[in-house]
């Protein structure tokens, strides 16, 4: 418990870089409502997506492999399962009871037991030394008492944690686990939907270099925890950017396709049918076609002129226009030629 030790109740001056980094995650998650408001299901996709990565890429950080292509059926629990396929199926377990029940989950001996139960199949109260009970009812204190940013609370407790080693074996799954859990309970969903473990995969020679050079020290408090903390927050910062670049990829792609309908309408000299329209939208699906139509009727830019699927539409441009009787434009023009 050092690193939370020295942010308790005392200044630490915060390196630049770092207070960049809350900054920026800050704002991030001050746009997560807006997320959940336009883009649900696509966040639905990318949880079941960031379920079967952390799974996957947790375990493969403490040694334990298992073939991507067997991701899919182990954690459908379709296939007879290995022993290292069984430790990611666990792990699959513990991440969803996080996911799903993370506000009935605080941070305490019994959730700790629990998921490491959960994640390694066995435990005891033995194997959690007292410093372990410390540390969480330090993280409570300093939470409560607003010293320093709660972010710079989540990744001290989680160098702590590291650096105590409360378990036997599991304490790098045990780490991002309550990683994730913490932070959910901050507020900061991105790992939701955004597999944290796969990143720190990604990057993990830095992660073990970071987690190296804050460790030293810690046994006397004399460590640096900066570069372990930095390093947490890039990975926070990574994910969110990640999340960002996704919902706005889909988005994009929507924008296209409403443009799409929108010139197609505009190709109709006259009224037109669903069918009509969607032929005319290749690679557009009915029910975007439809939700488009509702959109441009309510903005009073089309109008329908039945019911049922086989009903006219109409652009609202071509009603209030007045029709030009095209017989009769004709025939002035021939009198204007034989005039001249």
């Amino acid at each position: 418990m050092k690193t939370l030790q020295r942010f308790s109740g005392s200044f630490e001056a915060i390196p630049s870089a770092t207070s960049w980094h809350i900054a920026d995650l800050a704002e991030a998650c001050g746009r997560q409502a807006s997320y959940k408001r336009q883009s649900s299901a696509r966040l639905l996709t990318l949880q079941k997506h960031a379920l079967v990565e952390s799974a996957v890429s947790s375990n493969r950080i403490d040694g334990v492999k298992s073939e991507p292509k067997r991701a899919g059926g182990i954690l459908s629990e379709r296939q007879m399962l290995r022993r290292s396929d069984e430790a990611v199926l666990r792990y699959r377990k513990a991440m969803a009871l996080i996911s799903e029940n993370e506000a009935e989950l605080p941070l305490s001996r019994d959730t700790l037991l629990q998921l490491h139960l959960l994640i390694c199949g066995e435990t005891s109260d033995d194997s959690i030394p007292a410093g372990m009970e410390g540390l969480i009812a330090l993280w409570s204190h300093s939470l409560a008492e607003r010293w320093v940013h709660p972010l710079l609370l989540l990744t001290a407790f989680n160098l702590d944690f590291l650096c105590l080693r409360p378990f036997s074996d599991g304490n790098g799954r045990m780490s991002r686990l309550l990683l994730l859990l913490q932070s959910f309970h901050l507020g900061y969903d991105v790992g939701r939907y955004i597999s944290l473990d796969r990143l720190i995969e990604e990057n993990r020679n830095q992660y073990h270099e970071a987690l190296e050079e804050s460790s030293q020290g810690w046994q006397d408090g004399n460590h640096n925890p900066w570069p372990y903390i930095d390093y947490l927050l890039f990975i926070f910062k990574t994910a969110y950017g990640e999340l960002e670049s996704r919902l706005n990829v889909a988005r994009c792609v929507r924008g296209a396709k409403t443009g799409q309908i929108k010139t197609a309408i505009q190709g109709f000299a006259g009224p037109f049918s669903l069918a009509e329209l969607e032929k005319s939208c290749p690679g557009t699906s009915h029910d975007m076609v439809r939700k488009v139509l509702r959109d441009l009727r309510d903005a009073g830019s089309v109008e329908c002129l039945g019911r049922g699927p086989g009903a006219q539409w109409q652009r609202k441009d071509n009603i209030l226009s007045p029709r030009i009787d095209t017989d009769v434009l004709k025939k002035e023009n021939l009198h204007e030629r034989r005039s001249g």
